[in-house]
Formats: structure tokens, C-alpha cells, sequence
């Protein structure tokens, strides 16, 4: 029997790697025996053992796969026919199944063929596939049912690959983080592989900052190097969620303008509200040379951001924008119907009991009635205060 549904967040700061993810699961409370247990049923002659080690002084479950087809080829069929075909919890088979998908994809995008001829290289030896069921029934065995994952740190320089040198991040790894914020940092070398990349493009729901949750568990998985900049850690934090319903880093783009008719601002943030923006205000400013002009501000998701600054550029004079990134809490809600003289009000009700009329019901009904909005609002609010007595 499942308890409280269970988020996971991968803390990525140094890279994340499928052995990296394994070993953080196992050290957070993931059963050792069953993860070795549904890997031997994947009749890849692999065996797995997990050791404690040290990383930059923090201690650390290094995750390790023990098999002799460590460059063996396969494709995706007869990986999926493995997967199918070993002991696994359905919700662990299909993760996996779908990370694999995933990855095929990307390998298939990257060499310009169908994903029914991709040769899988590296991912397709037994500890790439280890790594990839390994987690997927660790998360299983730890009972989570969402994944949040941190900005990647992907490295940099250059790694060796079956098809030679190639930069960091590797093609592969690269397409499936395409959307996810990502950075460089640390030693020059590849510190976010296509299989740990596949994990994260897959399952998490999002990439950001740490969700507000109760902490049941935290586990530190060892990636290979001890690094002096860092402790080379992948760590996982699995926690029940609290009352916040939304946290994330979000992206804030800014713009002076200056010579735009105002109206045309008005369309333009009609537009970036159209194309996902979380919010858009304009504020007064005086410019250079004592100019009045506006200060345009954008809140939105980072994977909206590229389309929004866009959407900037098409719709204003602006020459140049400005980008930082912020965090952001909403409180977690509900909506409740009330009646007033004038027909039903949505109220929005938050876990510390704070409330508000939905406008645009209020709005509808004012205009239908002709009554004044604010004489709307108010029976909203006093509908709802009659029916908390």
C-alpha cells in the first residue's frame, strides 16, 4: 500500500550520471537487494554492487555495474524486449521503457535516421541499461511519483566517444536537454551523460529550484573522480510536497522603451501573456536625456523564455533585453462557487484561508446586468463571508 505520493528532486551541481542517480536512490533508502534482484532478471549478465565512498568529504554510494558486453550494440527493440521481459514493477518498466524511448529519439535526431535503426553505442551496454532500470525501480521502491530536477551542470571540454572527440555536452546529450536550463562549471570534462540526461528529460516534471516539501530522505550518489573544485555528488532529496502548489525559478526579461505607442505595448503584452508568460507589467520610468518611457517586465517559465524574448523583439522597438532569474511561490488553492443577486462567482480560496472573486466572472456579470463591477465584487464577498459563518 503507497503512502503520502512522493516528489524526488535531483540536485544536479555536479552533473548527473546513471550511476550518479542510482547510488543517490540507494543511499536515500532505495532496498539494495531488490535494485540487484530486477537487474539480474534483465539477462544482460550483469551483476551491480554499491559501496560507500567519499567525495569532497561528503559520503556517497558509488553505484558500480560488473558485465563483459561493455561495448555491445543493440537496438532499441531488443532493449525493450529485455525490459519486457524481466521482473519488474509496471510502474518501473514503464519508466525505463520510456527513458529508452526518449533517448532513441534523441540518438536518432542527432545521426539523422529512424529511431528504429539507432545503434545504441554506449547506452546500449548492460551498464548503461543497469543504470536505467536501476533507477527506475529505485524510484519505484522509494514510492515517488514526481521528479523535479535542478539547472544541469553538463561540464565542458571535449569527451571520447565510439564516434571520436566530441564537445561537452555530447550531441546526444545536448538534444535531450534541449528546453532545460544548463550551465558549466568545474573540471573540463563531461559531467552530464546522455543516460543521466535521458532520466531527467523523461521523468521530471520540471527543472528549477528545490519544491517546498517535507524531506523523508537524502542521498548522495558518487560519480567515478574525486574533484577538488566540488564534491562529486549527484543528491537526491525525496519529500512529501507542503502547502505551497507552485515553486520554481522562473526567468524575469526586462525592457526600456521609449518610442512605442502606447497602445502597441498593450498588444505586445497581450501577446506574451498569449504565449505562456506568468505575468507582464509596464511601469513608468524617466530614460536618458529625462525621456519618459516604460519598464516592461516579463515573468515567465524558462522554457518559455526564448519564445517570450522573441515575441519582445517582434512586437516592440526594443533593441535589447535584460535577463535574470528568480524564484517563485504560489500558495496552493482552491476554487469555490457562490451565488449573488446577479447570477455565480468562482472564488479563489488559498490554504491560509485568504479569498478573491474571480474578476472575469465579475466582470461577465456586469456587463450582462449592467450593475457596476464594483457592486459585483462586493456580493461575491459577501456571498462567500455568509457561507463561512
Amino acid at each position: 500500500m503507497k503512502g503520502v505520493p512522493l516528489t524526488a528532486y535531483f540536485d544536479a551541481f555536479s552533473g548527473i550520471s546513471g550511476d550518479m542517480l542510482v547510488g543517490a536512490l540507494a543511499d536515500a533508502g532505495a532496498d539494495t537487494a531488490a535494485i540487484a534482484q530486477a537487474i539480474a532478471s534483465l539477462d544482460i549478465n550483469a551483476t551491480v554492487s554499491f559501496e560507500r565512498v567519499k567525495r569532497g568529504g561528503i559520503g556517497a554510494t558509488k553505484f558500480r555495474v560488473h558485465a563483459e558486453d561493455t561495448k555491445k550494440h543493440r537496438h532499441l527493440s531488443h532493449i525493450e524486449k529485455l525490459i519486457g521481459g524481466a521482473h519488474l514493477a509496471e510502474p518501473a518498466r514503464r519508466n525505463a521503457l520510456a527513458i529508452f524511448r526518449k533517448l532513441g529519439e534523441a540518438e536518432a535526431t542527432v545521426h539523422d535516421t529512424s529511431i528504429e535503426k539507432v545503434h545504441f553505442h554506449e547506452v546500449g551496454a548492460a551498464d548503461s541499461i543497469a543504470d536505467i532500470v536501476g533507477t527506475a525501480v529505485a524510484l519505484d521502491l522509494l514510492e515517488v511519483e514526481s521528479v523535479v530536477c535542478s539547472p544541469i551542470n553538463v561540464g565542458s571540454g571535449t569527451v571520447k566517444t565510439e564516434h571520436g572527440l566530441l564537445p561537452v555536452p555530447a550531441p546526444a546529450t545536448a538534444r535531450l536537454l534541449n528546453g532545460a536550463p544548463v550551465y558549466a562549471r568545474g573540471p573540463e570534462m563531461e559531467l552530464a551523460t546522455p543516460t543521466g540526461a535521458a532520466v531527467a528529460a523523461t521523468l521530471a516534471e520540471r527543472f528549477g529550484s528545490l519544491p517546498p516539501m517535507k524531506i523523508h530522505h537524502t542521498g548522495y550518489g558518487a560519480g567515478d573522480r574525486d574533484f577538488p573544485e566540488h564534491a562529486n555528488v549527484l543528491r537526491v532529496i525525496v519529500g512529501a510536497p507542503t502547502a505551497a502548489d507552485e515553486a520554481l525559478a522562473v526567468c524575469v526579461i526586462e525592457a526600456n522603451i521609449d518610442d512605442l505607442n502606447p497602445q502597441v505595448l498593450a498588444y505586445a503584452s497581450e501577446r506574451l501573456l498569449g504565449f505562456g508568460a506568468l505575468d507582464v507589467s509596464l511601469e513608468p520610468i524617466v530614460m536618458k536625456k529625462g525621456r519618459p518611457g516604460n519598464l516592461m517586465r516579463v515573468v515567465c517559465k524558462q522554457e518559455h523564455r526564448e519564445a517570450l524574448v522573441q515575441v519582445i523583439f517582434a512586437e516592440t522597438s526594443t533593441l535589447g533585453v535584460r535577463i535574470h532569474t528568480a524564484e517563485r511561490r504560489v500558495q496552493a488553492r482552491t476554487t469555490q462557487e457562490v451565488e449573488t443577486p446577479y447570477g455565480f462567482v468562482r472564488i479563489k480560496v488559498t490554504s491560509e484561508g485568504s479569498y478573491a472573486p474571480e474578476y472575469e466572472d465579475c466582470r461577465k456579470l456586469a456587463e450582462k446586468t449592467g450593475v457596476a463591477l464594483k457592486h459585483i465584487i462586493a456580493e461575491a464577498n459577501f456571498a462567500w463571508m455568509r457561507r463561512l459563518r
